[in-house]
């Protein structure tokens, strides 16, 4: 039997390093070094970690996630790099704290007591259009991949309306592991200053109390790690309140779930968003990016079993969400207090090239800045859960039916219809759809209210019911005046526009008719008197009448979605 010499086995074994590491962290390497090392980690490590393929792109490449081999009944944390692929810090630090954790260099015992999932690039094929001038923002690598996928969508906007193959993929993913915490590492744009890193998360603000103060805890004791390891770590994302004006101060915020971070959050985990400087140098920033995730996964760790609880305590209050209010948008509450920011000295003065202020940072000379900071938030807009569900006709059906399965939500078919059954219907009083598309779609903004009403519900309708786990994500996607539900991201688009009309000559007819009526005309002359763009417009005088004309859509402005406060079986029919 021939006896290899152990030093020469390890000689054989992958060495597991990255380009960036190779070129002292000025360069990242092309996806092929992805697929490579995701080939290679299971071989270094046999029975610790696996190369897992969740995905395909359009453009035909794999999208891949190296797991390690925890239990199933362990913490899963989740941390995921390059959904904008020119912001690619977390692919580089993510590869060498895999290979330190399972070489025992670093986080020791952590990947015992959990199961870590890392992608390394969500958008693969935004990954590889490369080049060197992608993120003029931002102080390397030398070349970079591009923000957005081959379809030109921002994968960071698409978690509800999930647009993207990519998207699907993904929620598929996350369905898989329902990891307790998500981690979205990025890299900001923005003004120069001196912290090097932020690290906001949901819960906090909104969402199940136990574990906003779980977190908060987290928190508390990763910066002080942070910053005795010499980083600046911020608790907010660092967006001037005003456009290239550091004096304009900073705000606290919540972002709606069409990000990561929100999104989770609403399924009662964690949704960490990680974002380092991107003027730091990008040895400095995977530095900060690797110390952040290593925090991070060390207190996942330790207390992962109380996280598991709160999240299974908020789960199971989700399932009586029926009748209570959700909060779909804040904003900032009026307090404003001094915060003292490390910034540098700078100049604001107006420019003759654009006519605007200019900013120009001396990053030679530190200089804390003293600015407005918003802390406080609250409600801007609320929306009722239905006791029941909602209900969606066979129109819409067949889509809706295949979003529901990508966000893991239970519904029903209706096979027989329910003549006249007592709904609650949403008609917009205001529409407005927005000026250009975002996204790859033309939004709709909307005013109305909910109201009750008999309608008929044809056999084919889904019923999706309310008391389901992240029935305030279900909220969200269906009430109109949530900012990221189907309406407002323009799936329904089609009802708010006019199909039959009346021709402005028949109009003028009856609108003479209709002025026969005292009551019509009182009312047509209060317009006229009180609304000065009333007066001057007239295809809005002739609408006046044209909608009370028995020939004008009853379901123009009706969205086609119905809110009911029975349970299927109450529904009649």
């Amino acid at each position: 039997m021939l006896l290899i010499p152990a030093t020469l086995l390890l000689f054989a074994l992958p060495p597991l390093t990255t380009l960036a590491e190779r070129s002292g962290y000025v360069s990242t390497g092309r996806y092929d070094e992805v697929v490579a090392l995701c080939a290679d980690f299971p071989k270094r490590y046999p029975g610790k970690v696996r190369c897992e393929k969740f995905g395909v792109s359009p453009e035909g490449r794999p999208m891949l996630a190296l797991v390690t081999q925890g239990a199933p009944v362990r913490p899963v944390v989740l941390i995921q790099g390059g959904i904008h692929a020119g912001e690619i810090d977390g692919k580089d630090a993510g590869f060498w704290l895999l290979r330190d954790l399972l070489d025992g260099k670093a986080g020791a015992g952590v990947l015992s007591k959990l199961t870590l999932v890392f992608i390394p690039v969500l958008n693969v094929d935004g990954h590889e259009r490369f080049g060197p001038n992608h993120r003029p923002n931002q102080n390397g690598p030398t070349q970079m991949g591009w923000r957005v996928t081959s379809a030109n969508l921002n994968l960071n906007r698409d978690h509800t309306k999930a647009d993207a193959p990519e998207m699907a993929a993904w929620l598929k993913l996350m369905r898989k592991y329902d990891p307790i915490l998500h981690v979205d590492m990025h890299v900001t744009d923005g003004a120069k200053f001196q912290p090097d890193v932020s690290v906001t998360f949901e819960p906090q603000a909104q969402g199940p109390a136990k574990l906003a103060a779980l977190g908060r805890s987290m928190r508390e004791s990763l910066f002080a790690e942070l910053t005795a390891e010499g980083h600046q770590p911020l608790g907010f994302y660092p967006s001037f309140e005003k456009d290239e004006d550091p004096a304009s101060g900073f705000s606290a915020g919540v972002a709606p779930p069409r990000f990561a971070m929100a999104y989770w959050m609403l399924h009662n985990r964690f949704g960490l968003l990680l974002e380092t400087h991107s003027w730091k140098d990008y040895a400095h920033r995977v530095k900060a990016t690797y110390d952040v995730v290593l925090g991070l996964l060390t207190r996942a760790a330790a207390d992962g079993p109380a996280w598991l609880a709160a999240a299974k305590e908020a789960d199971a209050a989700d399932l009586a969400r029926g009748g209570t209010d959700v909060v779909l948008a804040w904003k900032n509450g009026p307090a404003t207090r001094t915060l003292d920011f490390p910034g540098y000295a700078y100049t604001r003065e107006p420019s003759e090239v654009s006519g605007q202020p200019w900013v120009r940072y001396d990053e030679t000379r530190p200089q804390v800045w003293k600015v407005p900071f918003l802390p406080d938030l609250e409600p801007a807009v609320t929306a009722r859960a239905p006791k029941g569900g909602y209900l969606v006709p066979p129109a819409h059906a067949p889509w809706v039916a295949e979003k529901l399965k990508l966000h893991s939500f239970a519904y029903s078919v209706l096979d027989k219809a329910r003549p006249a059954a007592e709904v609650e219907t949403f008609r917009a009083t205001e529409t407005k759809f927005a000026a250009a598309p975002y996204e790859g779609r033309q939004r709709l903004a909307v005013k109305g209210a909910w109201a009750r009403e008999n309608r008929d519900v044809p056999a084919g309708s889904l019923y999706v019911p309310i008391a389901q786990r992240a029935s305030t994500l279900l909220v969200h996607l269906f009430d109109p005046l949530g900012p990221d539900s189907f309406l407002q991201w323009g799936f329904f688009n089609a009802h708010f526009e006019q199909k039959e009309y009346l021709e402005d000559y028949l109009a003028e007819e009856v609108a003479r008719r209709m002025l026969e009526d005292p009551k019509v005309k009182a009312e047509f002359e209060a317009r006229l008197a009180g609304d000065a763009g009333f007066a001057k417009d007239s295809a809005a005088r002739l609408r006046f009448f044209s909608r009370r004309h028995p020939s004008f859509d009853e379901r123009l402005d009706l969205y086609p979605v119905y809110r009911t406060d029975r349970p299927l079986a109450g529904l009649g029919g």
